[in-house]
């Protein structure tokens, strides 16, 4: 199976949305992902496998030196194949030609082997508040 990546390709809401609830385990709901990021992004990543979209990272940015990745997932059905190690790795490089110095990344810790070894981030100390 040929797997296509699209820097800022073009997307259903409902398709993002569709994989999303896969990926984090929830209940689809009506979300416009194409506006926020459209609004609020840098850029994202889709992952397309023929007509299906199987992949979508966000990255979101604070207008100058440092990136985000935000909702990143990946298909159950292809997970393991390096999938989401592709929509990393693009997200990298577009971030890297936008002048971005760095690229940052929250997740939970099962995610560690995915994000440090596979992608090549590399732990930092860092905070969170729920607001």
């Amino acid at each position: 199976m040929e797997i296509e990546y699209a820097w800022r390709g073009g997307f259903d809401s409902a398709a993002v949305e569709r994989l999303h609830a896969e990926g984090f385990g929830h209940a689809p709901v009506p979300h416009d992902w194409w506006g926020q990021v459209s609004r609020h992004s840098l850029g994202w990543v889709c992952a397309w496998a023929d007509d299906d979209l199987v992949g979508f990272v966000n990255v979101a940015w604070d207008g100058a030196g440092h990136a985000f990745l935000v909702d990143t997932v990946v298909a159950e059905s292809l997970q393991r194949r390096g999938v989401g190690a592709e929509l990393v790795a693009v997200a990298m490089r577009e971030a890297s030609a936008a002048g971005c110095e760095w690229l940052h990344v929250d997740f939970e810790g099962r995610l560690s082997g995915f994000y440090l070894d596979a992608c090549g981030f590399r732990p930092t100390k860092a905070g969170v508040i729920a607001l």
